[in-house]
């Protein structure tokens, strides 16, 4: 983002900052509500009876579907990436986005089973690939690139994604269990609608960031391009409906292509920027270094995604509810996650400043958050043991998400960082896009593998998969010194 086009946005108005953060945070905020505020609640409206007026399908499938759900909405981001540059620009991109994830919500909030769900999920994942990459390029272009304040920007806009986080499962969590799963869907929706009419009256304050495409189709290719593209995936999209009518393709086989999917593309991704000639011999040496840090952020997401599917089906049945004589939803443990980012946070920005030159170097600091995440689930080990009728307290679940979310931040905020260092220059951007694609394959395998998952095998379950991520810490703690031989300088 050019100086020039950051200083059309006005100035100050929102803690020192451009009015136009005050948009994109509130916008961030009310799109992560509805986001996690449906996703609280989506496991248990599609397993849970039909008496309590869920759908009443098989666990181990609905774990599965809300994975595979998580999974396209990082992949779907590719392509809005590219509509964005090349096409829409942001500013049009996150409003779009945000009307189709609104539309999404609505499909959700209404009566009518299986069809609501697919709807709803298909127009969700649609929007946040619009809005979610999109989002982030305008709030950076409100800054010029020498502005002081664009890294304190950026964590007041991190804290707007973490309190919707926390408020989304309270919220629909409690309208979703204690009234009716359409509420607490339609209450999604609601939040987005408001994201939607902020960011509308509140748009003239971003100014010129990323009002137009960086790299626009020429007008002449623009109608053959977008035509080729849309006749690509309404044929993908009939192939995929005529092998579900027929019967030759289940629902189940429609995620295990998505997850087969979420594995396949990362690895076109690194075959392609590795083979390239603008990949110069040092990039190439980098990138090389990068994929053991894919690979580790790829089993760190497959466990900490789980929050949704197998945590939330483990707090359903296997958690005593009630903490300081109050009762509250199973829904409600999901809130935990964002309040420990907003308290710990700080503390590890402050601890790698005190640090300095002599903080672990980032694959350590990779191989430390596959160590914790994997100890987490150790700690769930433990909390299974026993029989599997005999609830367990609630402090199990807080000990583990401490634990948890203190891998995230040695692994997440880091992630970011390195990737813009070991990035081939001429691959810039795809290679922020190939990060998130790490989430996506995260929870694509993430979506065969909680099949597995019962409460009977919970101790063997949570045991193997904490048990692979240590050994996968260790090994990446081991290979450091390799590993940074081949990152040419870079922390």
């Amino acid at each position: 983002m050019s100086a020039t086009s950051a200083v059309t946005a006005p100035r100050r108005g929102f803690f020192g900052h451009p009015r136009g953060l005050s948009t994109l945070f509130f916008t961030e905020l009310w799109e992560r509500f509805s986001y996690y505020g449906m996703k609280a609640i989506l496991a248990y409206y599609l397993y849970r009876s039909t008496a309590e007026g869920a759908l009443g399908l098989d666990k181990s499938f609905a774990l599965s579907l809300v994975a595979i759900y998580g999974a396209a909405v990082y992949m779907s981001g590719i392509a809005g990436g590219w509509l964005a540059d090349r096409v829409l620009g942001g500013q049009r991109a996150v409003f779009h986005g945000g009307v189709l994830i609104m539309l999404g919500h609505v499909a959700l909030a209404m009566p009518i089973g299986v069809a609501g769900v697919y709807t709803g999920l298909i127009l969700i994942v649609l929007g946040t690939g619009l809005l979610k990459p999109n989002i982030s390029t305008v709030v950076g272009g409100l800054y010029a690139e020498s502005d002081p304040r664009r890294d304190s920007g950026f964590t007041i806009f991190y804290m707007g994604i973490n309190l919707g986080g926390f408020l989304a499962p309270l919220v629909c969590g409690f309208l979703g269990e204690n009234y009716d799963w359409h509420l607490g869907f339609g209450a999604a929706a609601v939040g987005m609608a408001l994201g939607l009419v902020q960011y509308r009256f509140g748009r003239r304050y971003l100014g010129g960031s990323a009002m137009n495409p960086p790299n626009p189709l020429p007008v002449a290719e623009r109608g053959r391009v977008l035509g080729r593209i849309t006749a690509i995936t309404l044929a993908a999209v009939a192939a995929v409906v005529l092998l579900l009518v027929t019967g030759v393709l289940g629902a189940e086989g429609v995620i295990n292509l998505i997850s087969v999917a979420s594995v396949a593309l990362p690895v076109c991704y690194f075959a392609v920027m590795l083979r390239s000639r603008k990949t110069t011999s040092v990039e190439r040496s980098r990138l090389v270094a990068y994929i053991p840090l894919f690979v580790a952020a790829v089993m760190f997401w497959l466990l900490f995604e789980q929050s949704a599917t197998v945590i939330a089906a483990f707090a359903d049945t296997r958690v005593d509810t009630r903490f300081l004589g109050l009762e509250f939803p199973p829904s409600f443990v999901q809130s935990i996650n964002p309040v420990m980012i907003i308290v710990i946070a700080p503390l590890f920005a402050l601890l790698w400043t005190r640090l300095g030159s002599r903080q672990p170097a980032t694959p350590r600091k990779f191989a430390y958050s596959l160590l914790l995440v994997g100890l987490s689930f150790l700690l769930m080990m433990v909390a299974s043991q026993g029989d599997p009728a005999v609830r367990v307290g609630f402090l199990w679940l807080v000990a583990m998400y401490l634990v948890m979310t203190c891998g995230e931040l040695l692994l997440s905020p880091v992630g970011l960082s390195v990737t813009t260092k070991l990035a081939p220059r001429a691959f810039a951007s795809q290679t922020m896009g190939l990060w998130f694609l790490a989430s996506a394959a995260g929870q694509g395998i993430g979506a065969v593998v909680v099949r597995f998952y019962s409460d009977e095998n919970a101790v063997t379950y949570f045991g193997v998969l904490g048990g692979v991520a240590i050994a996968l810490g260790v090994l990446l703690a081991v290979s450091t010194g390799r590993i940074r031989k081949l990152m040419h300088g870079v922390g």
